[in-house]
């Protein structure tokens, strides 16, 4: 039984747990995979929409330096066509800001030549995310291109309005292409950085996904294994259950063998002895050697009696669980001094109680059962040679444990006994005892975790120290 608590003890939390873990850990990392690839798809769409937006700029400056020179309309409108696609885009970031209507914000996407696929991606990144320090960048350096694009939309402005009302001089003519050579430098700046935001957010992200990767797999296989540990673990102990069951079933049968036998010879033993007895009396016509038949006829009864009320212990012992209940020991032990009056010299022997620990939590039945055992012993093995035969019982507490002991100046155990006393069916008179007692004893004392000792001098006395722990535990 000890084993079996011990193998109880040694079990691991329950694998359940463990698989939640992975669960978790598995669905957290699909989660986290697909949103850093929706993020890293949207910043690819509007890398992409910015070299629509970077060309758009570029060929109307081209357009309109052009126009400058030739004052021919088809490059004007050139320019303006070419203008529309930073227009649009620019369009597409104030709808966001103001959170203005889907289709008006793709309306402006479209205009920057974005491809259709990627609209509801521009949108979702931005709304979500334009407060992340990399995008926020990214979109105030949009806006300072965006604000580029409208200088350069004056100027061209500027330049058809002189063109058609007035020819420019050629030093006027190489001024404008100056600053419309400026804003298209500065755009190609703004631009590069707007690209470089974006990269270094990308590469941020993508850093930050490999470490959360390596983080969600490290937890994975971790607990992966120490489930797969688990598993073999219990796999072993109940394997070592099964042999610890096997062996105690061996045990068991033997005892049980060893029990039927000896409970059958036990039985009819004073049955035999009784029957005896009675064909003797029935011839006899003396009164006083019939009175003699008759107290040997008590004598085996009482032996019959005795070794039935240890069957009825015996069994309560094995069937019945453990119930750790407030205990008085005082009225225990009170109890079992008037219940064994009856044994032969009870009332010539003097006890001495010193009870210094009266309430305590523990089995009642099986404290019960121990001290009417110890205390029968005490009496039945009185030594009716002595002055006066005498048994102390004293209980107290030391440390964790509540201790009880019971000491006799009886006839004592002799030494080569001492070891077998707490066996099944073990006795050193035969007429004074069944042999279960004291296995009894052992057995309901290690139930409740506790331990039971002796020591004795033949001639001497006996005492028996039952320790039993403050804290019960399975």
């Amino acid at each position: 039984m000890t084993d079996q608590k011990t193998i109880d003890k040694l079990k691991l939390p329950n694998v359940f747990i463990l698989l939640l873990i992975i669960i978790l850990s598995c669905a957290l990392l699909i989660f986290i995979n697909y949103f850093t690839i929706k993020i890293l798809s949207a910043s690819r769409a509007y890398v992409n929409g910015e070299s629509f937006y970077s060309k758009g700029q570029k060929d109307g400056a081209r357009h309109l330096i052009t126009y400058l020179y030739t004052q021919d309309e088809k490059q004007w409108e050139s320019f303006k066509e070419e203008l529309k696609v930073p227009q649009g885009d620019g369009a597409a970031r104030m709808a966001l800001l103001n959170n203005e209507d889907t289709a008006v914000i793709k309306k402006g996407f479209r205009a920057g030549r974005n491809n259709e696929k990627d609209l509801d991606e521009l949108i979702w990144l931005f709304q979500n995310f334009k407060s992340v320090p990399f995008l926020a960048k990214a979109i105030n350096e949009w806006k300072m291109g965006d604000d580029l694009i409208n200088q350069l939309s004056v100027i061209g402005n500027q330049v058809h309005q002189t063109v058609s009302t007035s020819n420019l001089k050629l030093e006027d003519r190489l001024k404008i292409h100056l600053q419309i050579s400026d804003l298209s430098e500065r755009l190609t700046i703004n631009e590069r950085n707007f690209l470089n935001t974006l990269g270094d957010g990308t590469r941020k992200i993508k850093d930050y996904l490999i470490y959360t990767n390596i983080f969600f797999i490290l937890i994975i296989i971790s607990s992966v294994g120490t489930y797969y540990s688990m598993m073999v673990y219990r796999l072993v102990n109940s394997k070592i259950e099964v042999e610890v069951k096997n062996e105690n079933l061996i045990i068991a049968n033997r005892e049980l063998d060893k029990f039927v036998y000896s409970a059958s010879h036990d039985l009819r033993s004073p049955i035999t002895s009784l029957k005896g007895l009675i064909e003797i009396a029935q011839m006899e016509e003396d009164l006083n050697e019939i009175k003699v038949y008759l107290a040997l006829m008590y004598q085996s009864l009482s032996k019959q009696d005795q070794f039935i009320s240890d069957i009825i212990d015996y069994s309560k012992n094995k069937r019945k669980e453990v119930v750790i209940e407030p205990v008085s020991l005082k009225n225990l032990i009170e109890e079992s001094i008037e219940q064994l009056q009856h044994i032969k010299n009870a009332n010539k022997i003097n006890i001495d109680k010193e009870i210094l620990t009266d309430a305590i939590y523990s089995d009642n039945l099986r404290l019960k059962i121990t001290i009417n055992n110890l205390l029968s012993n005490a009496i039945k093995y009185a030594d009716e040679g002595k002055q006066e035969m005498c048994i102390r019982i004293k209980t107290y507490s030391s440390g964790g444990n509540h201790i009880i002991e019971i000491a006799d100046n009886g006839i004592g155990i002799k030494d080569e006994f001492q070891s077998h006393v707490f066996e099944m069916f073990f006795v050193t008179n035969n007429n004074k005892g069944s042999g279960l007692g004291l296995y009894i004893v052992k057995e309901a004392i290690e139930n409740i975790n506790g331990t039971i000792e002796v020591h004795s001098e033949s001639n001497i006395g006996s005492t028996f120290t039952v320790t039993i722990p403050k804290r019960y535990e399975t």
